[in-house]
């Protein structure tokens, strides 16, 4: 079960990275309650949003699946596991941080402007998710071409309200300073932890704080690479979720 990034549908996985993961399972990814096509209003709490993610995994008839959550949507994994740990089996943290932790890094003000853009060009995408290298840059350009060869049924972008919603929800989960090291701590889920070598959305050390916190932890960091990570190295991340998910059997 795939949660997906701040304004991101479906539609904004990498391809290869979905299809290599399908080689050896069920991949699901969906676009939460008032994301893109579905329907309804997106809410402004984190935890709303993994209760609704709770009631989609009911609903598909599963009792246990596995979860990887990318940035926001790392935050609503981590709920689920809190609100729902019967529902985990394992779960993979992608480029995201513990409750408290900081968000946006406050290091360049224009991080938040360009991230809140609408549209989102080419470069601002490239300056968000990858490194200011040419092999990152040259990896980003790369992922977007794979992405763009997806034109059946394309999903809209998300509203404004979805933006906003998102932004209010991750606000308050990010300043919430005091519950975190305690919920974190009675997750029973192996994790698996991973991000670039320096996000510039969500500061690499809170990958690492993460993994301080839960009691069952890995932490992998990708070379030459920020937030965008797993599209990066798309091949290399799906043979490490691979092994990961596979170590002690597998989800329904």
């Amino acid at each position: 079960m795939l949660f997906a990034h701040f304004r991101a549908s479906m539609d904004n996985w990498d391809p290869r990275l979905l299809n290599n993961l399908a080689c050896a399972r069920t991949v699901i990814a969906f676009d939460n309650k008032g994301v893109s096509s579905s329907g309804g209003a997106t809410p402004d709490s984190i935890m709303t949003m993994a209760d609704d993610a709770a009631d989609f995994i009911t609903a598909l008839g599963y009792a246990k699946v596995d979860v990887r959550g990318f940035s926001i949507g790392g935050t609503v994994a981590q709920e689920l596991m809190f609100r729902h740990p019967a529902m985990v089996r394992r779960a993979i943290l992608a480029g995201t941080g513990p409750q408290g932790s900081d968000g946006i890094r406050d290091r360049d003000p224009r991080i938040s402007q360009v991230a809140t853009k609408t549209p989102v060009e080419l470069t601002d995408f490239l300056y968000l998710f990858f490194q200011q290298t040419p092999t990152s840059q040259a990896a980003g350009r790369a992922f977007l071409e794979r992405r763009g060869h997806r034109d059946i049924d394309p999903e809209p972008a998300s509203t404004a309200q979805t933006m906003a919603a998102q932004a209010k929800a991750s606000a308050s989960y990010w300043s919430n300073k005091t519950d975190g090291p305690d919920k974190l701590g009675r997750v029973k889920s192996p994790v698996l932890i991973a991000n670039g070598s320096d996000d510039i959305m969500i500061a690499t050390a809170n990958s690492f704080r993460l993994f301080q916190l839960l009691p069952d932890a890995q932490l992998i960091l990708y070379p030459d690479s920020g937030h965008g990570f797993l599209f990066q190295y798309p091949d290399l991340f799906a043979r490490h979720v691979s092994i990961f998910l596979s170590d002690q059997g597998e989800a329904k």
